[in-house]
């Protein structure tokens, strides 16, 4: 065949037919001398006797030499017919070699996964299968055709070791004894596994069927190739039955394959049948579905998703009592809801606004519990301590059970963090039997976070008071507004100004929320807010509220608090045995002196949970039973004390003051001390504030206009270069209240009187030396005890504030009450 009748094959897509075959006769292409044909078309006889497949046409013949094809997936079997595809570019000129052969026949083998460009010579394997091309076709970059698969051959020598392989072969015996008895059974073995596999297998149709039919126990070879290549098996695993000669052995390994085929088989169809039951079951009841709605639209019961929402709204309504001026907006909004189309925006707007109108309580009041005994037991088991605080709570409860209800008042709670603030909201409201709902402004900027988003908006939500509604579902709640002391402003608005008509019992009557767009009443709600300080609040939100102060705990309250609260709470929570870790009275107290000073508890809890941590690890790693703390081995658990005894300091110019800040009550020694006398001065150090810098100088001014007054020499200052210093230069300190305790100082230091025994004191002094009132002074009184100081000197007008402090912390106190300087120094240098 020349070039030019290859090229035009290529274009009717159809050489290498039956009739091309006998074309090739006519062209005088005899066949060879040794070519095993005959015309009964079934069978042919070598001279050897041999029998030739009855698959092998007889108008064929079996080349010595034959062009190689690589292929990739899994090897092909003399007992196939099936199409290849091939690369064009890449097998081109090999297929139109094999097309100017007269037997149209090429070598496939199987060369597994090795890519085409790293191929060689060497990853040919010795075995492949002899193929006659049927009906080859070229489209793009790829050329098809059917292979028949003739005979195996064998590669006896490489005639071309690159593209288009060249090679010559032989055509081994297949030895069988096909009327064997083992041989039989096995071949009817592999037709009954065949016809097995076929009805539960959709990909094996009727010509299988058909196809099957020419084979018998009789040509146990076909039969095996046959088996073997409708398996998936892998495609090393084939290339070995096909390397396998012997008949025998060939059909022991494809009889396994076959079943292992069969099993995973069987196994699809069981999870098809599966599959399909429960797609049949939902569309069975996917139609029953719509036939019942079918016959509910006929019969006139049913109802579209418009008239089910519409029901929804009208039955919530039911069992409440809503105001006129906002039923008649829901009846408006209603009306509206029934002739919108379900799929409008303007239908999810209208629905959205129904949903939270008709979820809150309008109507719906708990009733309130005014028992002084159960709102006592129920102080007492949650706060140890405090029972100044508790006492203010009865008294506001008291109040409000000759009122009728507790309702329109604003508690504020203000204390160091740590101290209990919002656990006590909680049992304000257990004590009355109300729902309790908490939400902290802290950091708020954003003022529609309390009044609501306008409905104009995208995403538009009520405010969180509406919010507290729907979830506590009645009028009448506990709701704590936390850290309200760090509300924020932004150009959003001021939600500071945004609360004043909220906690103003005048206008809350009428609260006017933007997404709602109708009044609320909220003079039922008790409303508890909570702040570390008062100095950050707005004087009018402030005025409106009933301040509670929360000092913070003493040394022995912490105590009672750690044994009946903090300590169980942590091994309820870490499922720890109190029998297993055994934590002593002594060693809390270390644990409270000496790592946790803090005013409120939150620090002790923190320490006490590292002793947990550290006793569950001695325990599982020991393997002992208990574990115990005490005095000896804390600093194994808790490392070295962070705070030690606080020694007061004494000498010449140096005096304690008490301070108030917003972690509780804290002791502030003073220094002054003389520099040189070359010139006269004055100097200031330790990090102080405005105020406290103005105190230090009427202190100065003060004592240098009154020492021959206190029995000084007048004329000390005059050459004397003073230096005041208050210690712990790193933390921020300010405030009026250290002015008598400056004035001290510098007068000890003019004096040359030390002052040698614990003495404390506080008050603002002015520049005529009258002493003012300062605050905090149970919190200073507090710091005073925890440093062992028990002799205090107060302002004469703090004097009611120190009696109604409690008695264990006024037990063993030394206080004297100053109205002018004099009577600090009476106290002081007497």
């Amino acid at each position: 065949m020349s070039d030019q009748d290859y090229d035009r094959d290529h274009e009717h897509l159809d050489w290498l037919t039956d009739e091309e075959s006998d074309a090739h006769q006519e062209h005088g292409e005899e066949p060879r001398t040794d070519d095993p044909r005959t015309n009964d078309g079934s069978e042919d006889h070598r001279s050897d006797g041999e029998k030739v497949n009855s698959l092998v046409p007889a108008s064929d013949m079996l080349p010595e030499r034959i062009y190689l094809l690589p292929i990739h997936n899994r090897p092909f079997f003399p007992a196939q017919v099936q199409p290849l595809v091939i690369n064009r570019e890449r097998w081109e000129e090999t297929m139109r070699r094999v097309g100017n052969t007269p037997h149209h026949t090429i070598g496939v083998a199987f060369v597994g996964e090795q890519g085409v460009d790293s191929l060689n010579h060497d990853d040919f394997p010795e075995i492949g299968t002899a193929v006659k091309v049927h009906k080859l076709q070229s489209e793009d970059q790829q050329i098809q055709f059917i292979a028949q698969g003739v005979k195996r051959f064998k590669i006896q020598r490489w005639l071309s070791k690159e593209p288009p392989y060249l090679v010559e072969v032989s055509y081994p015996k297949e030895p069988v004894d096909a009327e064997n008895e083992e041989t039989r059974a096995y071949a009817m073995a592999i037709i009954n596994g065949i016809k097995e596999l076929l009805p539960i297998n959709p990909l094996y149709g009727e010509e299988l069927k058909h196809y099957l039919n020419r084979f018998s126990p009789h040509e146990p070879g076909p039969l095996t190739d046959f088996a073997a290549a409708i398996t998936s098996a892998k495609g090393p695993e084939l290339q070995d039955v096909l390397a396998t000669l012997s008949v025998a052995e060939r059909m022991h390994k494809v009889l396994p394959l076959l079943r292992k085929e069969i099993d995973v088989a069987q196994l699809q169809s069981e999870i098809s049948e599966q599959v399909n039951a429960q797609m049949q079951e939902r569309q069975r009841e996917f139609f029953l579905r719509e036939q019942l709605k079918v016959i509910q639209r006929e019969l006139g019961i049913s109802k579209d998703d418009r008239e089910n929402d519409v029901d929804t709204f009208r039955n919530r309504l039911e069992s409440l009592v809503v105001p006129e001026r906002v039923q008649a907006r829901i009846d408006d909004e209603l009306n509206k809801l029934s002739v919108l189309e379900t799929g409008s925006p303007e239908y999810g707007t209208t629905r959205n606004y129904l949903d939270w109108l008709t979820s809150l309580p309008w109507g719906v009041t708990s009733q309130d519990k005014l028992d002084l005994a159960h709102a006592r037991e129920v102080l007492n088991r949650d706060h140890d301590g405090l029972q100044d605080v508790k006492e203010r709570i009865i008294e506001f409860l008291a109040e409000g059970t000759f009122k009728g209800d507790v309702g329109g008042s604003i508690v504020l709670l203000v204390g160091p963090p740590g101290v209990g603030k919002t656990s006590i909201g909680r049992s304000i409201a257990e004590a009355l039997g109300r729902e309790f709902y908490r939400f902290s402004v802290g950091g708020m900027r954003d003022e529609a976070e309390i009044k609501g988003h306008r409905r104009t908006y995208v995403g538009a939500m009520p405010g969180k008071l509406v919010q507290a509604f729907k979830e506590v579902e009645v009028e009448n709640p506990v709701i704590m507004l936390d850290e309200i002391d760090k509300l924020g402003q932004s150009f959003q608005g001021d939600p500071a100004s945004a609360l004043l008509e909220v906690l103003d019992p005048e206008q809350n009557v009428d609260f006017l929320d933007h997404y709602l767009d109708v009044r609320m009443d909220l003079s039922k709600v008790l409303f508890l807010c909570t702040a570390n300080t008062l100095d950050s609040i707005p004087g009018p939100l402030l005025d409106r509220m009933e301040q509670i102060r929360l000092s913070g705990y003493i040394t022995e309250e912490k105590l009672q608090i750690a044994k009946h609260h903090l300590w169980p709470k942590l091994l309820k929570r870490d499922n720890l045995p109190k029998k297993r870790i055994n934590l002593t009275d002594a060693a809390l107290k270390q644990v409270i002196d000496g790592y946790a000073r803090e005013a409120g508890v939150r620090q002790l809890e923190k320490q006490l949970h590292r002793i947990v941590r550290k006793a569950a690890v001695k325990l599982l790693e020991e393997q002992v039973e208990t574990v115990k703390i005490s005095v000896k081995n804390l600093e194994e658990f808790l490392g070295a004390p962070l705070f030690r005894k606080e020694k007061v300091l004494k000498g010449e110019g140096v005096v304690t003051g008490l301070a108030w800040t917003s972690m509780g009550g804290a002791t502030l020694p003073i220094e002054a001390g003389k520099v040189h006398a070359l010139d006269r001065g004055f100097k200031l150090t330790g990090k102080l504030g405005d105020v406290m810098k103005e105190s230090a100088n009427i202190a100065y001014s003060y004592t240098l206009g009154h020492l021959q007054e206190y029995g000084a020499d007048a004329d000390f200052f005059d050459s004397a270069f003073v230096h005041l210093h208050v210690p712990e230069g790193a933390t921020p300190k300010d405030g009026p209240s250290a002015g008598v305790t400056m004035t001290t100082a510098l007068l000890s230091l003019a004096k040359h009187q030390a002052i040698n025994r614990p003495l404390a004191m506080t008050g603002e002094l002015t520049l005529t030396g009258q002493v003012l009132p300062v605050g905090g002074i149970r919190e200073k009184i507090i710091a005073a005890r925890r440093s062992d100081i028990f002799e205090v000197i107060l302002p004469e007008a703090n004097k009611r504030d120190y009696e109604e402090l409690p008695d264990y912390l006024k037990e063993g106190m030394t206080v004297h009450f100053a109205n002018r300087y004099r009577d600090v120094a009476n106290v002081v240098f007497t």
